[in-house]
């Protein structure tokens, strides 16, 4: 056995031997928050991705809470866009505007 090959997963000096996982960075934007409505996937349920919002993980957590409490509707945060439930673009777009963010509806 070559030691190329070989990855050391246990030493009986130190324990196991966790690889580090490397986190995908998010790449930064332009600047401009989009709003895009989308269902496909989703068995004909429409949710409004926001994406490209500079903010780390969580505060974005927190933006997307406060969003859905003033939507009155579900969502999630998943690899950096908020999704929140139903056609709500054009509040969620008055509510980013808001925030002084500059917001662009995309898509259809």
């Amino acid at each position: 056995m070559s030691d190329d090959n070989s990855r050391l997963v246990y030493s009986t000096d130190t324990g196991r031997i966790k690889q580090e996982e490397s986190k995908p960075q998010r790449e930064k934007g332009d600047g401009i928050v989009r709003i895009q409505r989308q269902t496909s996937g989703r068995k004909g349920k429409g949710v409004c991705l926001i994406s490209g919002v500079d903010l780390d993980d969580v505060a974005l957590d927190k933006l997307a809470a406060e969003l859905k409490k003033k939507c009155g509707c579900g969502g999630s945060v998943k690899d950096g866009v908020i999704e929140i439930q139903g056609d709500k673009r054009d509040l969620l777009k008055q509510l980013l505007e808001g925030k002084g963010m500059k917001v662009k509806l995309a898509g259809g």
